[in-house]
Protein backbone atom coordinates (compact mmCIF):
# COMPACT_ATOMS: atom_id res chain seq x y z
CA UNK A 1 0.00 0.00 0.00
CA UNK A 2 1.66 3.26 -0.95
CA UNK A 3 1.39 6.39 1.13
CA UNK A 4 1.00 8.43 -2.44
CA UNK A 5 0.51 8.15 -6.04
CA UNK A 6 3.89 9.94 -5.91
CA UNK A 7 6.57 10.29 -3.36
CA UNK A 8 8.77 13.10 -3.08
CA UNK A 9 12.07 14.12 -1.69
CA UNK A 10 12.36 16.06 1.62
CA UNK A 11 15.14 17.54 3.19
CA UNK A 12 14.72 18.83 7.05
CA UNK A 13 18.73 20.99 7.22
CA UNK A 14 19.70 24.47 8.86
CA UNK A 15 21.50 24.87 12.19
CA UNK A 16 18.47 24.60 14.57
CA UNK A 17 16.50 22.34 16.81
CA UNK A 18 13.67 19.90 15.54
CA UNK A 19 15.06 18.08 11.98
CA UNK A 20 14.99 14.65 13.57
CA UNK A 21 11.41 15.63 15.26
CA UNK A 22 10.45 16.74 12.00
CA UNK A 23 11.01 13.46 10.55
CA UNK A 24 9.71 11.45 13.34
CA UNK A 25 6.51 13.22 13.61
CA UNK A 26 6.00 13.05 9.57
CA UNK A 27 6.21 8.84 10.42
CA UNK A 28 4.54 9.06 13.30
CA UNK A 29 1.56 10.64 11.73
CA UNK A 30 2.05 8.09 8.58
CA UNK A 31 1.67 4.89 11.15
CA UNK A 32 -1.77 6.72 12.14
CA UNK A 33 -2.88 5.65 8.59
CA UNK A 34 -0.98 2.43 8.89
CA UNK A 35 1.46 3.17 6.12
CA UNK A 36 5.68 2.02 6.89
CA UNK A 37 9.00 3.65 7.81
CA UNK A 38 12.19 3.10 8.28
CA UNK A 39 14.97 5.57 9.43
CA UNK A 40 17.94 4.98 9.25
CA UNK A 41 19.56 7.34 11.53
CA UNK A 42 23.84 7.56 10.56
CA UNK A 43 26.61 9.15 13.88
CA UNK A 44 23.30 8.17 16.10
CA UNK A 45 23.65 5.13 18.45
CA UNK A 46 24.19 3.48 21.73
CA UNK A 47 22.30 6.65 23.34
CA UNK A 48 18.78 5.62 25.08
CA UNK A 49 16.88 7.74 22.30
CA UNK A 50 13.40 7.82 23.66
CA UNK A 51 11.88 7.46 19.61
CA UNK A 52 14.19 3.61 19.90
CA UNK A 53 11.10 2.61 22.61
CA UNK A 54 8.41 4.48 21.20
CA UNK A 55 8.01 2.81 17.90
CA UNK A 56 7.82 -0.47 19.58
CA UNK A 57 4.57 0.30 20.63
CA UNK A 58 3.59 1.53 16.62
CA UNK A 59 3.22 -2.87 15.71
CA UNK A 60 6.22 -2.13 13.62
CA UNK A 61 4.66 0.12 11.38
CA UNK A 62 7.89 2.72 12.27
CA UNK A 63 11.46 1.29 11.88
CA UNK A 64 14.58 2.19 13.49
CA UNK A 65 18.19 1.22 12.60
CA UNK A 66 20.94 3.28 14.49
CA UNK A 67 24.30 2.80 12.91
CA UNK A 68 26.84 5.10 14.94
CA UNK A 69 28.40 5.17 18.23
CA UNK A 70 27.74 7.42 21.75
CA UNK A 71 30.71 9.64 21.14
CA UNK A 72 30.83 12.85 18.80
CA UNK A 73 32.27 12.21 15.65
CA UNK A 74 35.85 14.24 15.20
CA UNK A 75 34.95 16.25 12.31
CA UNK A 76 38.75 17.08 10.72
CA UNK A 77 39.82 13.94 11.64
CA UNK A 78 36.74 10.84 11.86
CA UNK A 79 37.20 7.85 13.53
CA UNK A 80 37.65 4.67 11.21
CA UNK A 81 35.22 2.89 13.24
CA UNK A 82 32.62 6.21 12.67
CA UNK A 83 33.76 5.65 8.59
CA UNK A 84 32.81 1.87 8.83
CA UNK A 85 29.06 2.65 10.81
CA UNK A 86 28.67 5.13 8.40
CA UNK A 87 29.58 3.13 5.18
CA UNK A 88 27.37 0.62 6.79
CA UNK A 89 24.04 2.54 7.38
CA UNK A 90 24.95 3.91 3.33
CA UNK A 91 24.97 0.14 2.48
CA UNK A 92 21.47 -0.43 4.70
CA UNK A 93 20.25 3.04 2.99
CA UNK A 94 20.31 1.65 -0.06
CA UNK A 95 18.49 -1.75 0.79
CA UNK A 96 15.55 -0.08 2.46
CA UNK A 97 15.37 2.35 -0.33
CA UNK A 98 14.76 -0.58 -2.84
CA UNK A 99 11.99 -2.08 -0.72
CA UNK A 100 8.69 -2.13 -2.02
CA UNK A 101 6.35 -2.40 1.11
CA UNK A 102 8.11 1.05 2.61
CA UNK A 103 6.06 4.20 2.29
CA UNK A 104 8.70 6.39 3.95
CA UNK A 105 12.59 6.19 4.32
CA UNK A 106 14.31 8.73 6.43
CA UNK A 107 18.18 9.06 6.14
CA UNK A 108 18.67 10.44 9.89
CA UNK A 109 21.77 13.04 9.83
CA UNK A 110 23.00 11.30 6.50
CA UNK A 111 23.71 15.47 5.72
CA UNK A 112 26.14 15.53 8.63
CA UNK A 113 27.65 12.51 7.77
CA UNK A 114 27.86 14.10 4.15
CA UNK A 115 29.43 17.26 6.04
CA UNK A 116 31.51 15.00 8.03
CA UNK A 117 32.79 13.19 4.79
CA UNK A 118 31.41 10.08 5.92
CA UNK A 119 30.13 9.10 2.59
CA UNK A 120 30.03 11.61 -0.72
CA UNK A 121 27.29 13.91 -2.56
CA UNK A 122 27.67 11.36 -5.23
CA UNK A 123 26.19 8.29 -2.75
CA UNK A 124 23.43 10.70 -1.06
CA UNK A 125 22.53 11.81 -4.82
CA UNK A 126 22.67 8.32 -6.14
CA UNK A 127 19.99 7.32 -3.86
CA UNK A 128 17.81 10.22 -4.24
CA UNK A 129 18.28 9.15 -8.04
CA UNK A 130 17.36 5.47 -7.12
CA UNK A 131 14.25 6.22 -5.21
CA UNK A 132 10.84 4.48 -6.14
CA UNK A 133 8.32 6.53 -7.83
CA UNK A 134 5.91 6.09 -4.62
CA UNK A 135 8.28 6.34 -1.78
CA UNK A 136 8.85 9.38 0.40
CA UNK A 137 12.36 10.35 1.60
CA UNK A 138 13.65 12.18 3.98
CA UNK A 139 16.83 13.63 4.77
CA UNK A 140 17.96 15.29 7.78
CA UNK A 141 20.83 17.33 9.41
CA UNK A 142 22.93 19.94 9.38
CA UNK A 143 24.76 21.23 6.13
CA UNK A 144 22.59 20.60 2.75
CA UNK A 145 24.79 20.77 0.03
CA UNK A 146 23.26 23.37 -3.11
CA UNK A 147 23.00 19.82 -5.07
CA UNK A 148 21.33 18.34 -2.45
CA UNK A 149 19.17 21.14 -2.20
CA UNK A 150 18.07 21.11 -5.78
CA UNK A 151 17.63 17.40 -5.63
CA UNK A 152 14.66 18.05 -3.17
CA UNK A 153 11.50 18.37 -3.49
CA UNK A 154 10.80 19.96 -0.39
CA UNK A 155 13.58 21.84 1.73
CA UNK A 156 12.89 23.09 5.56
CA UNK A 157 15.90 25.16 6.79
CA UNK A 158 15.50 25.11 10.83
CA UNK A 159 17.26 28.01 11.97
CA UNK A 160 18.67 28.72 15.51
CA UNK A 161 17.37 31.95 17.31
CA UNK A 162 17.86 30.86 20.79
CA UNK A 163 18.36 28.23 22.49
CA UNK A 164 18.68 26.80 26.48
CA UNK A 165 21.90 25.23 25.48
CA UNK A 166 23.63 28.44 25.11
CA UNK A 167 22.86 28.38 29.19
CA UNK A 168 24.17 25.62 29.69
CA UNK A 169 20.67 23.17 30.00
CA UNK A 170 22.24 19.83 28.99
CA UNK A 171 20.13 17.51 26.54
CA UNK A 172 16.71 16.25 28.62
CA UNK A 173 15.48 12.76 28.53
CA UNK A 174 12.11 12.79 26.76
CA UNK A 175 12.50 16.50 24.93
CA UNK A 176 16.24 16.42 23.58
CA UNK A 177 16.86 12.40 23.51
Amino acid sequence: MALQPRGYVQVYTGTGKGKTTAALGLCLRAAGHGFRSHIVQFMKGQIDYGELKAVLKLGGLVTITQAGRSSFVHKENPDPEDLRLARQALVLAEEVVRRAELDIVVLDEILCALDFKLVTEAEVLDLIRKKPEKLELVLTGRGATEAIISAADLVTEMRAVKHYFDQGVKDRVGIER
